[in-house]
């Protein structure tokens, strides 16, 4: 069994270097049970937006590349999967947590996707992901509204499965991986089909999602953000 923690600058936002640690982490695990939470008091406040906001097209390719790559690493993860959300989980955050089996949040923490306020598309293979794992009715919602939701309205809204505290999430890893593996990783894999995009989108990811991710109008916007945060 394995613990992973998001860990660095930003409460524990999402830049390209701990992505790729991330990344690295996940593969290591390699048919082990997956324990994922945030360090400190935080589960992740998303992408790392100072980061963003320098990038052009090459960085922002490797960025999101990364971010794609990782989303699938711990969502079609063959064993178990639990997410401790113990504490806030926005944007890129949030659909960190979505990839996992079970999410377990602590009271008083917001969750959410709030990208479309800050003016972000999704890349292809993560808007499948989350597309997947909400319901229609919850997915307008959670999208369009953009909002961040206390823990037992995002419960409501499906982002987490259950309010409690880490005894509980820690409980519920260790039943889930008290499971025999062969059969955990059948189930999952029938439940949930390997994420994939068509060759369109990948060419409009390329061609169309990065270029505006990476865009001076767009990394203007981020700046401005950053200024009002502080």
């Amino acid at each position: 069994m394995k613990t992973i923690t998001l860990s660095g600058a930003g409460k524990n936002a999402l830049s390209t270097s701990l992505m790729q640690r991330t990344l690295a982490e996940v593969r290591d695990a390699k048919d082990e049970p997956i324990f994922l939470t945030g360090d400190g008091d935080a589960f992740s406040a998303g992408l790392n937006l100072k980061e963003l906001s320098t990038l052009d097209v090459a960085g922002m390719t490797t960025f999101l590349g990364t971010l794609e790559e990782l989303v699938k690493a711990l969502y079609e993860h063959p064993a178990p999967v639990v997410a401790w959300v113990n504490g806030h989980a926005i944007a890129g955050g949030c659909v960190l947590a979505l990839t996992a089996d079970v999410r377990i949040a602590r009271r008083g923490a917001r969750i959410g996707l709030n990208e479309v306020a800050l003016g972000l598309r999704f890349p292809p293979l993560t808007f499948a992901m989350v597309r997947a794992r909400l319901t229609a009715p919850a997915l307008e919602r959670v999208l369009l509204e953009a909002a961040l939701y206390e823990a037992e309205d995002a419960r409501t809204l499906g982002l987490v499965d259950v309010v409690g505290d880490e005894s509980l999430a820690r409980a519920t890893f260790s039943t889930l991986a008290s499971h025999p593996r062969d059969i955990y990783a059948a189930t999952k894999l029938v439940l949930r089909p390997r994420l994939e995009v068509s060759e369109d989108d990948r060419r409009k990811f390329r061609e169309d999602t990065i270029p505006y991710w990476a865009s001076p109008e767009r990394r203007a916007a981020l700046l401005s953000l950053l200024e009002r945060r502080r």
